[in-house]
């Protein structure tokens, strides 16, 4: 029994990126294919779709490399853990490196980066920044 998917998730894919994979699987959840959405809108990796595979759906995401076969995503971390949760308000959301990455928040009006989060003036749960 995994006690943070989310964090489960970041992992594989922070390790498949170190192996250079084209793509990594990771097991399905309403929250995860929204982190996942998030992750292709804002150009983070090349696609992602939902398999069935087995009793279980998974959640197959496609990482995206630049020219030189270097990773896209730098760095990927956790923020909120289920030992200590941290909350922001609307106007207190963090810039990631100066705007150059982004924070997943789960919000009231549902999951969202840092910006959205900030241009509706709404705070939430800050899960994880990407850069």
């Amino acid at each position: 029994m995994i006690s943070d998917p989310i964090a489960d998730m970041l992992t594989r894919i922070r390790n498949a990126l170190a192996a250079r994979h084209p793509k990594v699987d990771v097991p399905s959840s309403k929250l995860k294919l929204e982190i996942a959405r998030i992750l292709k809108e804002e150009g983070y990796v090349l696609n992602f779709k939902l398999v069935d595979e087995g009793p279980a759906k998974i959640i197959r995401i496609y990482l995206k490399y630049t020219g030189a076969n270097a990773p896209v995503i730098n760095r990927i971390e956790r923020v909120s853990r289920p030992g200590c949760r941290i909350y922001v308000g609307g106007g207190d959301i963090p810039r990631v490196l100066g705007g150059l990455g982004i924070n997943i928040l789960t919000t009231s009006r549902g999951v969202m980066t840092g910006s959205d989060a900030r241009k509706n003036g709404v705070g939430g749960e800050l899960l994880c920044q990407i850069w």
